[in-house]
């Protein structure tokens, strides 16, 4: 089997070959990868074998980002960049790869004020090396995944800040209305272009839980949100019904399960092991849903031993007992990681037999 074919095996309970491996490195970390793996060159999801790599990002009908420049005044310096959705990010010499956001409609009153926002469209014209770039992934052997993380509520309180939006979604349906629907169009628009490409996996995600508690109501998240990315959804599995759909939150959000696979989730990430226990969660979800995840980032990665991490691989494997469990760490792999426990979560995976 081709590590695409597996994978795919894997997320749709058929018949599979092995485990496989994927995890995201920070740069620190993927120095360190470089030196201690001797590979100057070769990325690491090629060395380590990952069943997945992300398409290209969509090109914008309009990419000039000075369109964004009156939403910062007075706040540009040497350590302001503006992202593709005119989000301002502020680094300081100690924040690494963190940075402070500066949200474009901190200050808006109005629902014109939303109206008039330059939001970033996408069109088919636009991308038209899509369906090849995919096409190429399928002759390597790995699928393709369209990764448009932050769909709906993220991406909409980058822009609005998220007090401002959750203020909106309590005293000013309006405000609130329009500036999700203006989000909401524009991931529709992402989304049916990676589906139309032929794309394996679409890989969609809002944060909505926090570390011990989810972070609105189960009433505001099935008035604001669930219904948008529902929309989403049943709009892309109608152009492709086989298309699998990943969902990731970091977080607490296990009030929130049935909701996200009422809205058509497939495949749902990180499970995040500081606060949910994927054993209880399998058991309950495994014959609706598939899981990404699970290897904690908090916890057994930075902390643990490497037998420690391979201990956790194995025992979240023996818990998913109908498979449909794509193990791997719940989040980017940070700089107090040993590369020893990278190289643990590696050798669990390979030596496991489903």
């Amino acid at each position: 089997m081709t590590e695409r074919e597996n994978l795919l095996a894997l997320l749709r309970h058929e018949p599979y070959d092995h485990i496989p491996v994927e995890f995201n490195l920070c740069p620190a970390l993927e120095r360190t990868y470089r030196e201690r793996e001797h590979q100057p060159e070769q990325s690491y999801a090629d060395y380590f074998g990952f069943p997945w790599r992300n398409v290209k990002g969509l090109v914008q009908d309009d990419p000039d980002l000075a369109r964004f420049l009156p939403y910062f005044e007075g706040l540009m310096n040497d350590r302001v960049t503006i992202d593709s959705m005119g989000v301002g990010h502020e680094s300081t010499p100690t924040s690494m790869h963190m940075t402070k956001m500066i949200c474009p409609l901190r200050n808006a009153e109005t629902v014109e004020e939303i109206l008039a926002y330059p939001m970033p469209s996408f069109s088919a014209e636009n991308n038209t090396g899509l369906a090849a770039e995919v096409q190429a992934l399928h002759d390597r052997g790995v699928a393709s995944a369209g990764n448009m993380q932050c769909t709906v509520w993220e991406t909409a309180w980058y822009i609005r800040g998220m007090e401002n939006l959750m203020m909106d979604m309590m005293t000013d349906e309006e405000m609130a209305a329009a500036m999700l629907d203006r989000v909401t169009e524009m991931s529709l628009q992402r989304a049916l272009l990676y589906a139309r490409a032929g794309v394996d996996i679409l890989y969609l995600g809002d944060d909505i839980g926090m570390q011990n508690s989810v972070m609105m109501s189960r009433e505001l998240y099935l008035q604001w949100i669930q219904p948008r990315l529902k929309k989403i959804i049943t709009a892309v599995k109608a152009e492709r019904p086989d298309l699998i759909v990943f969902y990731h939150s970091c977080g607490y959000v296990e009030p929130f399960i049935d909701d996200l696979i009422d809205a058509g989730i497939d495949v749902l990430n990180p499970i995040q092991s500081e606060c949910m226990d994927f054993a209880s969660i399998y058991k309950k979800y495994h014959d609706r849903l598939c899981f990404h995840g699970t290897i904690g980032t908090q916890t057994v990665m930075p902390f643990g031993t490497p037998d420690e991490v391979y201990q956790a691989v194995r025992r979240n494997l023996d818990a998913a007992f109908d498979g449909g469990l794509l193990v791997a760490p719940t989040h980017m792999l940070e700089p107090e990681v040993p590369w020893e426990n990278v190289l643990a979560y590696v050798r669990a995976c390979r030596e496991y037999r489903p």
